[in-house]
């Protein structure tokens, strides 16, 4: 029984080497040259996966990308944004250590990083000054409350965790992680930095319009004179007044929130204003978190 490939004068053949003319084998079958000994050419077929990507060396294991600041928002620390007026935006104490190196060590000396630590986070925070915690201190007590209070919806038995305080961008700060248990364990699931602030704040919440939003029955919300803004954040409080409207009227607040990628909720609770990202914290981001902290503490003290 013949085929189309036997070569005894069918139709298909014509008696040349080459078969009819004007036939050439398709390109997934060998492309140029035909008959499988051409050479390779961009329209080979390959079988789906054939080309898999380079593997990473033995004993390697991959690191996830640190969270890094929009990009209207890549400034060292004491830089504030371009026209900003200050109000005392000077940044935190001293500037992020490079690195690998321990601070005021000499260069390229290398430093050891727990697995607690793996963004160098501590390490930064000692090197500006700043006092550390575990979050079981007495002084961390009313952390609780605010992290039940946090606009991220926390379970029961979240907490806070990896606790820093120090001083930044005129105001006392407290950087800490919203850890929640798995297993024997606790993994971080936000990332918070609240300023304690004197006096009556009103409860309000700060939040892209782009994030469901969950537990803000009789909040109502408070409208902005930018509609800009207010297609991309939303402003809810228990009640519309003053002190509130100036947090969207203040024009460095509409700035920063619009120069930043809205990856952010800013509330107010048990004498805190704060800021929340779903990230575990990093040097870039409590610096991040206290530069709209500032903004938000000095537009509510503007409307006292």
């Amino acid at each position: 029984m013949s085929t189309p490939r036997d070569r005894d004068g069918d139709a298909f053949d014509d008696g040349r080497a080459d078969g009819p003319a004007g036939w050439q084998e398709p390109a997934h079958l060998g492309g140029e040259g035909g008959r499988g000994g051409g050479k390779d050419t961009p329209d080979s077929w390959q079988p789906p996966g054939w080309d898999l990507p380079a593997v990473e060396p033995a004993g390697r294991e991959a690191r996830p990308e640190p969270w890094q600041p929009p990009a209207a928002d890549q400034r060292t620390s004491d830089e504030p944004p371009p026209g900003e007026r200050r109000r005392g935006l000077g940044g935190l104490l001293g500037s992020r250590p490079t690195p690998g190196e321990v601070p005021d060590a000499p260069a390229g000396q290398p430093i050891m990083v727990p697995p607690a630590d793996p963004w160098g986070t501590q390490a930064w925070a000692m090197s500006v000054g700043w006092v550390l915690s575990d979050g079981t201190a007495p002084e961390d007590e009313p952390l609780t409350a605010l992290v039940q209070s946090a606009p991220v919806r926390p379970g029961r038995d979240d907490r806070a965790s990896r606790v820093l305080r120090g001083r930044g961008n005129g105001l006392d700060l407290v950087a800490f992680d919203i850890v929640s248990p798995v297993g024997r364990s606790f993994v971080s699931t936000h990332a918070v930095t609240a300023a304690p602030v004197l006096g009556e704040v009103p409860a309000f919440r700060l939040s892209p319009a782009r994030m469901w939003r969950h537990g803000t029955g009789g909040l109502v919300q408070v409208p902005s004179p930018d509609p800009e803004f207010d297609r991309r954040w939303v402003l809810l409080a228990a009640a519309d007044g003053p002190q509130v409207r100036r947090l969207v009227e203040d024009p460095l607040v509409r700035q920063l929130l619009l120069g930043s990628d809205d990856g952010d909720e800013l509330w107010s609770a048990v004498g805190f204003v704060a800021a929340v990202r779903p990230d575990g914290n990093r040097p870039q981001l409590i610096e991040h978190h206290a530069r709209l902290l500032a903004a938000v503490v000095a537009a509510l003290a503007a409307a006292r």
